[in-house]
């Protein structure tokens, strides 16, 4: 089966893509976007359930997803003030690509490890 067409790197929507994809596909983007795919958030919610981000990296993880129009972020004027987050539909459509990705990352993380060893070995023994 033949692939889709991509156009000419210097093409502005390829630069556009590759922004784009810059974002959804880092690390802490795919986890914030799969915790988000299971319901809505609140901002403490998310930090406990995405081990190892820090309260600045999720700020401008959810700040960036929302300004892509992935994440919605909806203030409750209570006292304290109550904030949650969750996909935009447009957001949802990424479900099954994220979690397709988190769970192959999940699923090999011993193969790659041993992957690593093997690599750093034979790096290490090459003149």
């Amino acid at each position: 089966m033949a692939s889709p067409a991509v156009p000419a790197t210097g093409h502005p929507s390829v630069c556009q893509a590759r922004e784009v994809l810059g974002r959804i596909g880092d690390k802490w983007s795919l986890y914030v976007i799969s915790r988000l795919g299971e319901d809505t958030r609140r901002f403490t919610d998310l930090k406990r359930d995405v081990a190892g981000i820090s309260q600045r990296m999720l700020t401008v993880t959810l700040r960036g997803l929302e300004r892509d129009g992935i994440v919605s972020r909806t203030v409750y004027p209570v006292m304290p003030p109550r904030v949650e987050y969750a996909l935009t539909p447009m957001g949802r459509t990424l479900l099954d690509t994220v979690g397709t990705l988190v769970l192959w990352a999940e699923d090999h993380v011993a193969e790659i490890d041993r992957a690593r060893v093997a690599y750093d070995g034979a790096s290490r023994s090459a003149p």
